[in-house]
């Protein structure tokens, strides 16, 4: 049975490392070209699949070359694609991830078909098997369809709405969510103005602040919690945030420890960030060898 499903986009990823990011009549120089999958949602079942946990998704590519590749990548890292719809002539959402040499990123990128999951189109009895359920950015009435069945049959929701997030109404589907991930400025998006937690619509749920670099730090119903992070040369920070919120998904699951999932998240996002590529996240074995040489 799949513990944990993912839902949202299925990217192809063309990375290209440059000099620097480019600037308005601006020009970079590229370093170096590498491709590999992405999207939020593969992103973080390829990683939960890391860590060891029984992962799904739900999501769409089309009948192409780039849908061919994604598919073949996440289930050689053990997801399971059920919940993937091929859309027939159908174009694989293309992502380019400009990488300059501090691992800072900008993104460039079509939609293809990864938006092609309707709500008439999920399978409510495989979200109602699932532990977990693990929204990204997606069709807003999806994801609201999707949250009010794992709310209805008792399955935690946790919700990461990512950078589009100002553009789209996710409502219905944050009110379902009892873990909140965002950055800074997501959160700040969300309230409007500076994040206030006491008195917020977010202090009945858990709420993961990612500040990349910086740390993260997480809010509950009962106290709240911060980790500093892990001081790590960044190679490329694209798919740090979905590591971090793979591990912090598969530490809560297994024991509801919130501070000890706080740390491992941390790990994950920053071993993620000293690798090159959005689809880097660590195995398990490995963030425990990091763990352990950091108290050693």
């Amino acid at each position: 049975m799949v513990r944990v499903l993912s839902a949202g986009h299925v990217n192809w990823d063309v990375t290209l490392r440059v000099d620097r990011l480019p600037e308005a009549d601006g020009e970079a120089s590229i370093r170096s070209q590498r491709q590999s999958g992405g999207g939020s949602a593969a992103n973080v079942a390829a990683a939960l699949a890391g860590l060891e946990v029984d992962a799904g998704l739900i999501g769409s590519v089309g009948d192409d070359d780039n849908g061919v590749l994604a598919r073949r990548e996440l289930e050689s890292a053990g997801v399971d694609l059920c919940g993937v719809r091929v859309v027939e002539e159908g174009q694989t959402a293309v992502k380019y991830l400009l990488v300059d040499d501090d691992g800072e990123v900008a993104v460039l990128g079509n939609d293809g078909v990864n938006e092609a999951v309707g709500p008439e189109e999920i399978d409510e009895a495989r979200i109602r098997a699932a532990d977990h359920v693990h929204l990204t950015s997606q069709r807003p009435d999806t994801a609201a369809a999707i949250a009010e069945t794992a709310a209805e049959a008792g399955v935690t929701v946790s919700f990461d709405p990512g950078r589009r997030l100002g553009d789209r109404d996710y409502g219905e589907a944050l009110a379902a969510a009892d873990v909140l991930f965002a950055n800074d400025r997501e959160l700040a998006a969300l309230l409007e103005d500076e994040y206030e937690y006491v008195g917020s619509d977010f202090d009945d749920r858990i709420v993961a602040v990612k500040h990349g670099s910086d740390g993260a730090e997480v809010h509950t119903p009962t106290g709240s919690y911060v980790h500093p992070g892990f001081d790590v040369d960044a190679v490329d920070t694209a798919g740090a945030g979905d590591a971090f919120a793979a591990g912090f998904i598969a530490t809560w699951l297994a024991d509801g420890d919130v501070e000890r999932a706080l740390e491992y998240a941390n790990a994950c996002g920053a071993l993620t960030a000293g690798r090159e590529g959005a689809r880097s996240a660590p195995t398990a074995e490995a963030v425990a060898a990091f763990l352990d040489g950091r108290f050693d």
